[in-house]
């Protein structure tokens, strides 16, 4: 039976989303927006707005925000563009749609800070109705109107006569919620307003209600946008800014301006040094409103050692408007900053060795993170970064005058195996375990064509051991084959050397890669014959050996040498052995622990049957 077209039984119906208001709010509350306090950010960015787009109508108009809150309601009255009652129906009742996206109002969308549409609604964070009173500045005779909207999604709308909003403009008042007192408190609302608002361009006053005079909020225009009778007077006043809101006196203070985003600012450099990777917020307002406190996204990560305020004109925000929106703008921006931050370092370097140096002492790490990208600054200040060496902290260009040949070390637990012994021997060794010191050290070459670097190896350093004599090794030899024997366990090797300083008893020469290779050997010997071994086999090398040098000017070593008890001089080697594996301050495993547990108690019971 063939099957029947049934179509045009059940034709599709158009529906309309149905919008659960209180549904939306707590979403808006819960992941859109951090706090509840930005419902004072969004009323003074609309008030923003509104004035901006009256500039357009009257370019020369006087216009402000005037903010009141008594404890009972808060009001946020603008003189802008205001409203008509189809601007309200059009506008305030639809959800996701902005008067300020209607080309009648606002032809160029980058005069205004809001671009989504729904700040309105973050109102209902704090309150249960949302009055708004308004009066067109674009139709002069048209009537005010009032709109009223509640958390149920029910709203209505009337017309007044002109009386009841004599000027054009519009006021936003809200009957705050019991439970929202912390945010609407007067003292609450002027502190919000001046976080948010201090840098805005409209003025903005403040009333608490008490009769008294209205307080500016936004009383001067930020620093960098004044002008000051001597470049001295500009920079203290830039460093004073950067302590009000940051809270630190700074080491120095780095003007920005990128006049083709309208971007201006500081960067206030760290009077201390921070962890390596760890970024801070910086402080960024558009168009005057605070944005963010918290905008790592406006500087790249090697830039940790600052902390930036800005203003910008041609960053978008995201839809919460607490971030910055990655586009190609903002990487731009990113790169243009980053810039400026070399050129204060190459500034300094050239003619204030003083901030330098005080730079460099607190902050060579993130120096250090930017030279190892950046030729320019590896050429500028590679000399003059501080490493760790046998010479003690100092600088490579200092290093080098009495090291012509650098050794450097793959890492901080090789350095200090080797660093007392090396330094005895002449060796130029620098520690190359710190973030990016290795690498650095191995590209001084191109700053000083005349050092060499190269990685220090065992060999290196057991070349400049000088060796026993024939006769002082061949009476050595019994105890050195029961050394070995001891340690064969640790693949170590036992050998008989001279060398400074005296009170070294020995030296563990050993590296992580070596160690790394014997624990690869002994697992394919243990999985040998499965598919993991054969893998771990195809992998195996030669495994190289720990080898423990005995210092034969060492008073202890040398004793313990004539030692002719065969379980004695086992147990001397593994104390000597365990000693050196303390000093090269690498982690002990649990088997090199109770080496150093026993030898330790082996010998003291050994003395006490002596002394009995």
């Amino acid at each position: 039976m063939p099957l029947r077209d049934t179509s045009a039984d059940h034709a599709a119906t158009d529906r309309t989303f149905q919008v659960d208001l209180r549904g939306l709010v707590d979403l808006l509350s819960h992941h859109l927006y951090s706090s509840p306090r930005v419902y004072l950010r969004e009323l003074l960015q609309n008030a923003v707005d509104a004035l901006t787009a009256r500039h357009a109508v009257e370019p020369h108009g006087n216009f402000g925000i005037r903010l009141y809150a008594d404890g009972k309601v808060v009001r946020v009255e603008d003189d802008g563009v205001g409203l008509t009652e189809a601007d309200v129906h059009t506008f305030l009742a639809t959800i996701g749609r902005s008067s300020k996206r209607a080309e009648r109002i606002a032809e160029q969308r980058a005069d205004f800070i809001g671009q989504f549409g729904i700040g309105l609604l973050s109102c209902f964070l704090v309150a249960d109705e949302i009055h708004v009173l308004s009066r067109s500045a674009r139709t002069p005779d048209a009537p005010a109107v009032e709109w009223r909207g509640r958390g149920d999604g029910s709203y209505t709308v009337r017309t007044l006569p002109a009386s009841a909003r004599p000027r054009p403009g519009t006021t936003v008042t809200l009957t705050p919620r019991s439970d929202a007192g912390e945010w609407t408190r007067p003292q609450q609302v002027h502190a919000l307003a001046r976080h948010f608002g201090s840098l805005l361009r409209h003025p903005v006053t403040f009333d608490d209600g008490s009769g008294g005079q209205a307080a500016p909020v936004n009383p001067e225009p930020a620093p960098w946008a004044r002008s000051f009778p001597t470049p001295g007077a500009r920079s203290r006043a830039l460093a004073a800014y950067g302590e009000e809101v940051f809270g630190f006196a700074p080491l120095d203070t780095i003007e920005l301006d990128l006049p083709a985003v309208g971007l201006k600012g500081i960067a206030c450099v760290l009077p201390e040094a921070v962890p390596a990777g760890r970024r801070h917020g910086h402080r960024v307002h558009v168009k005057g409103m605070l944005l963010s406190e918290q905008a790592e996204e406006i500087l790249p990560e090697w830039a940790f050692f600052v902390r930036c305020v800005v203003d910008v004109e041609s960053l978008r925000p995201t839809a919460s408007r607490e971030s910055l929106y990655e586009d190609a703008t903002l990487a731009a921006v990113r790169d243009a900053l980053a810039e400026r931050l070399r050129e204060w370092i190459a500034r300094a370097a050239a003619s204030d060795p003083d901030l330098l140096g005080r730079f460099l002492q607190t902050h060579h790490l993130a120096v250090k993170s930017l030279a190892v990208h950046d030729d320019e600054i590896l050429r500028m200040l590679l000399p003059w970064l501080p490493f760790e060496t046998t010479d003690g902290h100092t600088t490579l260009d200092e290093f080098a005058r009495t090291h012509r040949t650098v050794l450097v070390t793959s890492s901080v637990e090789e350095f200090r195996q080797v660093a007392a012994i090396a330094s005895a021997a002449g060796l130029g060794v620098v520690n190359g375990g710190y973030t990016y010191d290795r690498e650095l050290v191995h590209r001084m070459p191109e700053i000083r064509p005349e050092v060499s670097v190269a990685d220090l190896d065992p060999a290196t350093l057991t070349a400049h051991l000088d060796p026993v004599d024939r006769e002082t090794e061949l009476a050595a030899a019994p105890y050195l084959a029961q050394a070995r024997d001891a340690l064969a366990v640790f693949d170590c090797d036992v050998a008989l050397r001279t060398f400074q300083p005296a009170s070294a008893p020995a030296l563990l020469v050993d590296s992580r890669e070596a160690r790394h290779e014997r624990t690869r050997s002994r697992l394919a010997r243990e999985q040998e014959g499965g598919l993991w071994g054969d893998i771990l086999g195809a992998l195996r090398q030669e495994a190289p050996r720990a080898q423990l040098i005995l210092n034969q000017l060492n008073p202890l070593v040398r004793t313990a040498v004539a030692i002719d008890e065969p379980e004695l001089a086992r147990t001397s080697a593994e104390a000597l052995y365990g000693q050196a594996v303390m000093l090269s301050r690498r982690p002990l495993r649990p088997a090199e622990s109770s080496l150093i547990n026993r030898s330790f108690l082996d010998l003291l019971a050994h003395a006490l049957r002596k002394d009995s």
